[in-house]
């Protein structure tokens, strides 16, 4: 079998022609939500979604499914530092991946991004000059700014998924309506939903800096499932059964906490102050029934940042590791079946 598998392979180097209409193989994977690992040492990849993945090599003509069945295919090539592959290689990998992908036991099934503040509510408020003129920067624009780059990546990485906003215009919503919108979102069996609250923050100090993670307080107890008579026999068992599941959903939330703080610190280091990981009791994370996560971009009261912030090449770079460390949760939830199948 190996003499037979090698004498292919041989065969088919000598006959492959590189596409003309190569894809850049980073770019082509995230349009699909599909991660690229790559090590360069030994010029060999791995793409991986929903705990499923394809291995390859640079010039050699075939793949691995799961470590288990190869498929013969165009080479992957180095150009310029790039990696590209044929369309061919693509759609050998999409086949596998995305057929497995909706096999999954249990995945994310909508992602809900809230943009804080909007319309009479304007949040944090303040006045700089930029360029000699009076400029009145507000949170409200650069929540729904960075909320909707956001939406945009996870929704190309991700078109299967719910992606949503509970705003995409400069209007008020109230605090109880967004955890309402959050909470009747209509899920598949076996789907989980995140919650997304994007913020500016603020400080009497004008030298305070950075960005943070809020998840809810471990010690704030809530409701996070319904009481059914059919379901539950007792109060006891219905306490147990919603004590286990707001555990989890703390859990979750802070797993996807420092997944975005180590998505910004890939893109920061520490030329952006790094303020961590926090628990709190906002009002949109204690009354949404789902990992839920509040993330403070910067601080309007910092001149510099303030400034930084109205920037769009800075705030695609700031959504980038928000939408990196998402990636990573989700990436993490759907291998481990919903933390329900030890592997």
């Amino acid at each position: 079998m190996k003499r037979y598998f090698s004498i292919a392979l041989i065969f088919l180097s000598f006959f492959h022609i590189f596409a003309s209409n190569s894809l850049n193989l980073n770019e082509a994977a995230a349009e699909l939500g599909i991660l690229v690992r790559w090590d360069s040492l030994t010029s060999s990849g791995i793409l991986e979604k929903s705990g499923h993945n394809v291995s390859f090599r640079v010039d050699e003509p075939f793949v691995v499914h799961d470590y288990q069945k190869v498929a013969l295919c165009d080479a992957p090539e180095i150009k310029n530092g790039i990696l590209y592959v044929s369309p061919k290689f693509f759609d050998v990998v999409k086949d596998f991946l995305l057929d497995k992908y909706e096999g999954s036991f249990y995945k994310i099934g909508a992602i809900l991004i809230d943009p804080g503040h909007g319309g009479k509510d304007p949040g944090t408020n303040c006045e700089y000059k930029i360029k000699g003129k009076k400029v009145s920067i507000k949170e409200k624009d650069i929540n729904l700014a960075a909320s909707k780059m956001l939406y945009s990546r996870l929704k190309k990485a991700y078109p299967k998924k719910q992606i949503l906003l509970t705003r995409s215009k400069d209007e008020f919503i109230s605090l109880s309506d967004r955890t309402e919108i959050a909470n009747s979102v209509k899920l598949g069996e076996h789907e989980a939903i995140l919650y997304i609250s994007i913020h500016s923050n603020a400080h009497s100090d004008k030298n305070v800096s950075g960005y943070e993670i809020f998840y809810l307080s471990s010690e704030y107890r809530r409701t996070v499932i319904e009481a059914n008579s059919d379901t539950f026999e007792d109060d006891d068992v219905f306490s147990i059964v919603n004590s286990l599941m707001e555990e989890e959903y703390t859990m979750e939330s802070v797993l996807i906490a420092n997944f975005i703080v180590k998505g910004l610190i890939e893109q920061f280091g520490k030329s952006v102050v790094n303020r961590g990981v926090k628990e709190d009791e906002f009002f949109v994370v204690r009354n949404s029934n789902m990992p839920a996560v509040l993330i403070e971009l910067g601080f309007v009261t910092n001149e510099t940042e303030a400034k930084k912030l109205i920037d769009d090449d800075y705030l695609k770079k700031l959504t980038l590791g928000i939408y990196n460390g998402i990636f990573a949760f989700v990436t993490h939830f759907e291998q481990s079946r919903g933390f329900t199948d030890a592997k």
